[in-house]
């Protein structure tokens, strides 16, 4: 294992935009509304041990089901890729059930560690160094913890019409990142 600057901030920034702290930011003021207080430690450290321990057990449970990581990175190119599109035009695909609690359910799992970001730990993981990878999560982690604690701060300085622009950006980037993993990955399928 050796730590790689590029490793790092790629993880990172993929990280980033599968999470989408930045366009969660609505939902959470909204959460806010409707509970009072949100738990911002608990539902980061709950957020963080949830992705560590995928990254390190995912790919055995993936085997134990008959699962190679080429398959899952493809499949996982195509969660990151409706994501994308979600983002993009704006549009909802995936639809949670709405639960009372909010430290736990539904900012640390689905908003944070969801579906999207697991598959995208596992895919990444198929490229990057393990520890690149913890690295990219703790800093995510951080950065999540930071809005959490000042999402209304944020709001009122990016505005609505910020918030869809940084959304549709990140979009773009992530449905880059969905053909680059695709691409990667597709061969391995066939080897």
């Amino acid at each position: 294992m050796e730590l790689d600057l590029r490793e790092i901030f790629t993880a990172t920034m993929v990280l980033f935009a599968v999470i989408d702290i930045v366009g969660s930011i609505p939902i959470i003021i909204d959460l806010r509304q409707k509970v009072g207080h949100i738990q911002s430690e608990k539902a980061s450290l709950v957020a963080a041990i949830m992705m560590i321990a995928f990254l390190f057990v995912g790919e055995t449970i993936l085997k134990l089901i008959g699962i190679d990581i080429n398959s899952f990175a493809v499949a996982g190119s195509f969660v990151l890729f409706f994501l994308a599109l979600e983002m993009i035009l704006g549009i909802k695909l995936y639809r949670d059930e709405d639960t009372g609690s909010t430290s736990i359910v539904p900012i640390a799992f689905p908003l944070i560690a969801g579906a999207g970001t697991m598959t995208t730990i596992l895919s990444i993981r198929a490229e990057f160094q393990t520890i690149n990878i913890i690295i990219a999560i703790i800093l995510n982690i951080i950065l999540v913890y930071g809005v959490l604690k000042s999402s209304a701060k944020i709001e009122r300085f990016l505005t609505k019409n910020g918030l869809s622009v940084i959304r549709k950006v990140f979009g773009v980037v992530l449905l880059a990142i969905a053909v680059k993993l695709f691409a990667a990955n597709v061969k391995g399928l066939f080897a």
